[in-house]
């Protein structure tokens, strides 16, 4: 519906395909007020012995970031969005928080790490593992349970090797994207904003390994090669 609050939902997996979903994804009962996404560049510098100035020379692009606070509230003014939950759960911000971390940080033996993690939240469709997380708590019961907590987080962008070793294609004059999907991309459409036609469709849909391009799973990456590759048969 139109002009409805659509709430950050954080989704968990096993695997660096995101095809694995862990657990139930976790919905934020107060979304972020922003959220800051940065862009690195990796210089190595080969400044000789008594140069007068730098001479930084390109060595690959970083991983992009994204980080944002999110506030955790159980005083019972935030509606919880989870069906089931109380709005002033007797623990405070305990289960919310254990939830959360539950996605993003709790060690998955199954994969020795934690969890690979999708960000949704409108055009936000982030691939990514936790970097930093920290918590303030602000607000307590007369007992000391925490009503409120501010949590401060950073994210790593990922992409799997598979993904970025498609993407490396050094030998093309032309580059690789990497596209994230958000909510309303068609193939046909991104095509054009790629290539400036979207006649290169199917192509993609089977560089990708698509058996349905009419729905597209929104988080998802998609790689558009060189257009050689996606014109020869």
């Amino acid at each position: 519906m139109a002009g409805s609050l659509e709430k950050m939902i954080v989704t968990g997996y096993s695997d660096q395909n995101f095809t694995a979903q862990v657990g139930q994804p976790f919905t934020v009962w107060i979304n972020p007020a922003s959220y800051q996404y940065r862009y690195a560049v990796l210089y190595s510098d080969r400044q000789g012995q008594g140069a007068s100035g730098p001479s930084p020379v390109f060595n690959r692009v970083g991983p992009d970031s994204v980080s944002f606070e999110l506030v955790f509230d159980a005083t019972g003014v935030v509606p919880s969005p989870i069906a089931g939950v109380p709005d002033a759960p007797p623990d405070g911000v305990a289960s919310q928080i254990d939830r959360f971390k539950a996605v993003v940080l709790t060690f998955n033996g199954a994969i020795h790490s934690p969890n690979y993690v999708i960000l949704s939240w409108a055009q936000l469709q982030f691939q990514c593992r936790l970097q930093n997380l920290d918590i303030n708590y602000t607000l307590f019961k007369p007992d000391g349970t925490p009503l409120r907590a501010r949590m401060a987080l950073s994210f790593l962008g990922f992409a799997s090797e598979q993904a970025l070793e498609k993407a490396a294609n050094k030998g093309s004059p032309d580059l690789t994207h990497i596209v994230t999907v958000t909510v309303g991309d068609s193939l046909p459409t991104l095509c054009h904003k790629i290539y400036g036609s979207s006649l290169h469709y199917l192509r993609v849909a089977e560089f990708n390994g698509l058996n349905d391009f009419r729905r597209l799973v929104p988080g998802t990456q998609l790689l558009f090669p060189p257009l050689a590759s996606a014109t020869t048969s």
